[in-house]
């Protein structure tokens, strides 16, 4: 009886001391997870380049009364020169020349328009708007939408004409009539520059529509399709073929619209790059070929 009253007390030890051991090492990886978290991904360096500035005076949206930040790229031989330049005005500023502002990435529009310069091939400059974030989806729709609320477009668009450009016009040496005057941007940024050159035809003669979101538009779709356009407006559609949705169907829908109210075949380009993605890798790569395109000698029709 007692031997085996010590082999129990033995087998009972051993359980604890397992046991013991068991939570010990269960504690210190516990620990060791809560010491050895990955790091935070490290925050991209600014990467905007030397001729691109944050403009100090403050803007302000007319009716809306919201402060809105602007971001301008002048030619690389600007200061240099007593040249005047179009202008190209881009949405969603943040995302355009500086890595360290970028939702998910830069256009790199400023290195792209450098490359450009240098090459002899085209000087711009570029004020980028900043987008109103949360305010985003409203501003940059003309349209009121059930989900994302009333239209502000509208007032978006006439801060623009009204208060940002004739102070870009004003204070730097631009080309200020609309053969020289152009619009673009992506996502909502593309369906607001599409409402540009169509309402404000005396203002833009080209536009780059970039994955334009006509889902959210509603009554634009027949807005598109009945707007009168001078007929030198150059319109360059640009869609990635896994955009998703009802993306691409979309952008042909309205396209097809445009041409069959009787706009020129030549001053419109519509392109859908298979395999492109709802993103700014996607535009960034197409940004060089739409820019070139929207401000080449328009061709005369055959």
């Amino acid at each position: 009886m007692k031997t085996n009253s010590n082999s129990g007390s033995k087998l009972r030890r051993l359980w604890r001391f397992g046991l013991i051991f068991l939570l010990v090492i269960a504690l210190a990886f516990v620990l060791k997870m809560q010491f050895f978290k990955a790091a935070p991904a490290a925050k991209p360096s600014p990467s905007a380049q030397a001729n691109v500035t944050v403009l100090t005076e403050k803007f302000v949206i007319p009716g809306l009364q919201r402060e809105r930040q602007i971001r301008l790229y002048l030619p690389p031989d600007y200061a240099t020169s007593d040249k005047r330049y179009p202008v190209l005005y881009m949405h969603d500023g943040q995302n355009l020349f500086d890595a360290a502002t970028a939702y998910a990435g830069e256009w790199g529009i400023d290195e792209i328009m450098n490359a450009l310069a240098h090459a002899g091939r085209l000087e711009l400059i570029v004020v980028g708007i900043d987008n109103g974030g949360e305010k985003r989806m409203t501003e940059l729709n003309p349209w009121t939408h059930a989900d994302f609320g009333q239209a502000e477009g509208q007032a978006y668009m006439d801060f623009i004409v009204k208060v940002v450009k004739p102070r870009i016009d004003e204070q730097y040496r631009t080309k200020p009539d609309r053969l020289n005057t152009a619009i673009m941007g992506s996502s909502m940024g593309g369906l607001i520059s599409h409402y540009a050159i169509a309402q404000y035809p005396d203002v833009f003669s080209k536009a780059g529509i970039f994955s334009p979101a006509y889902w959210v538009s509603g009554p634009g779709f027949d807005y598109f399709a009945k707007v009168k356009m001078p007929p030198d407006a150059r319109l360059y559609f640009l869609m990635g073929g896994d955009e998703g949705g009802s993306q691409v169907p979309d952008v042909k829908k309205v396209f097809e619209s445009v041409c069959a109210n009787g706009h020129p075949a030549q001053a419109m380009s519509l392109k859908i790059t298979p395999g492109g993605q709802h993103n700014e890798a996607f535009w960034r790569a197409e940004f060089e070929q739409a820019i070139v395109w929207m401000f080449a000698e328009p061709q005369p029709a055959n």
